[in-house]
């Protein structure tokens, strides 16, 4: 009785050790795919559609594909993941075709049209597991090899998996395959039903590829149907001291060149993305809708529309960034981001970046703000004075003392200015007013006890002053500093034209 009591408490324990490993293994995936439409996901209609709790692309003899077509995740772009999935693939008559694919750190071409890496799959016998690089440059590694490119883009085969034949056996066909794809840096592994089937180390530096878009595959031929199930992301911390930073945009607002959020942070995008150590990612049009958007970010930057209607003090999203912020993650507001309700929303902007805007304490006029001097600061670097109009806020509610808070740009408003007739709404304050000839601080750093660092930036009401270039370098400069990057010793350089500014505007009218 006893050895029996003792054996069945034994297969307890194992079974609950087993279940806390499987669960264990999925901490920190996210889907990306709910099940029941194709929210997030954006692919030619005659092709893609839901079908039993499933994506599923198809083409017939009578609705044939007139080239490989893509469904797009547009929730989000990749960078360092790994991504689990199952597929099932079927081909439509008796030729037996079907192939298919997953993109990532992919290129758009438009028209569902994609290129860049592909975790490949066919419902053949050959290209189950390979790497081929769709549109560029094809077959990097095929099933059972680890190779390794070059820097001249030569391939070499340094090691195997097995035979293909071998890994082919553990592939079913015509039914349900689990899919895993890890990318680390320039690392890249398949996964097929617990075999690894290729791993490639990409040193092509032209030609390799760290963030992109994600999307699946439906390649033109012959009738198919490819499904795809429990489709789920998991971010992982990028390698090699890269420092991954996350801009995210607001709602379109106020008239055409003001509050240009999406153009703003695609410009600021474009300069972060030539800078050697940092993995630059944006995300528009509010809150982002990717679940794992923040989860290995170094840095987040917020520009978009404060006040009560703050995506961050909307639902749960104070509480996230606090976790982030704990964890030593760097914090960014601009312009009316620092505004936020005192009650919810500034305690929490107090202890990340060391002050908001607090109505009807501070003011929001339009002025010229003259950059006499600034501070030595690794945000300052390359960084000359400069004078610039724009909707500068001033008399933040700062921390008591300004403890633990550094001023980057301070400027003293005119009499004038400080009267308010440019303010929203209208002046005067009588504190404002009655502080004429005061310095008044536009920007501001702290470095938090967590290990975080946080940055406040009142201007960038006029989407025109990122073509300034001392502007535009100490917001750069700053973006780099939160993420704990090295700041070049002249700042991130970064030239601008005028046709570039008028990019990615919001469409408002004249």
């Amino acid at each position: 009785m006893k050895k029996r009591t003792f054996l069945k408490s034994l297969l307890l324990l194992v079974a609950s050790i087993s279940f806390a490993s499987a669960v264990e293994d999925e901490s920190g995936f996210k889907p990306l795919f709910n099940g029941h439409d194709l929210s997030g996901w954006d692919g030619d209609p005659q092709h893609w559609s839901v079908r039993d709790g499933t994506i599923m692309g198809q083409t017939t003899a009578e609705n044939p594909a007139k080239g490989n077509t893509f469904l797009i995740w547009r929730d989000g772009t990749v960078d360092d993941f790994e991504i689990r999935f199952s597929y099932k693939i079927v081909p439509g008559d008796d030729k037996g075709f079907g192939n298919s694919g997953v993109q990532y750190r992919s290129k758009d071409f438009g028209n569902w049209v994609v290129g860049g890496y592909q975790a490949d799959f066919e419902a053949g016998n050959t290209y189950s597991g390979i790497l081929y690089e769709e549109r560029m440059r094809g077959i990097l590694a095929e099933r059972g090899q680890k190779v390794t490119i070059g820097e001249d883009g030569k391939k070499e085969v340094t090691g195997s998996f097995g035979k293909s034949e071998d890994i082919q056996a553990a592939i079913k066909k015509e039914d349900w395959n689990d899919y895993e794809i890890r990318a680390q840096g320039n690392h890249l592994t398949h996964i097929i039903n617990g075999k690894t089937t290729i791993d490639v180390i990409d040193n092509e530096a032209k030609a390799r590829s760290f963030t992109g878009i994600l999307a699946l595959q439906l390649h033109a031929g012959p009738p198919m149907t490819v499904q795809f199930k429990n489709l789920r992301m998991k971010r992982t911390r990028l390698t090699d001291n890269k420092k991954k930073i996350l801009l995210v945009a607001g709602h379109p607002s106020h008239g055409p060149g003001d509050h240009e959020f999406n153009a703003g942070v695609q410009l600021l995008y474009k300069c972060l993305a030539a800078q050697p150590n940092v993995v630059p990612g944006f995300s528009l049009n509010g809150w982002p809708k990717d679940p794992t958007a923040f989860d290995n970010a170094d840095s987040i930057l917020f520009f978009m529309d404060g006040g009560g209607g703050h995506p961050v003090v909307q639902a749960d999203h104070l509480k996230q960034l606090d976790a982030l912020a704990k964890n030593g993650v760097g914090l960014a507001f601009a312009h009316y981001a620092v505004e936020v309700p005192k009650d919810k929303g500034g305690p929490e902007l107090l202890n990340w970046i060391g002050g908001y805007y607090e109505d009807r304490v501070s003011t929001n006029p339009h002025w010229v703000a003259e950059i006499k001097s600034l501070p030595e600061h690794p945000i300052t670097r390359g960084v000359m004075p400069f004078a610039v109009n724009d909707e500068w806020y001033y008399n933040i509610h700062f921390r008591p003392d300004m403890q633990g808070v550094t001023s980057i740009l301070v400027a003293k408003p005119t009499d004038e200015t400080r009267k308010g007739a440019s303010s929203s709404p209208r002046g005067p304050y009588p504190h404002i007013v009655a502080a004429s000839g005061r310095d008044e601080v536009l920007s501001w750093v702290v470095e938090r006890p967590d290990g975080g660092r946080g940055f406040g930036f009142t201007g960038a009401h006029f989407h025109k002053n990122w073509g300034n270039e001392n502007f535009r370098k100490l917001f750069l400069n700053a973006m780099l500093w939160t993420a704990k990057a090295e700041v070049p010793a002249n700042g991130v350089e970064c030239s601008v034209s005028p046709e570039e500014l008028t990019k990615n505007l919001d469409p408002k009218g004249k």
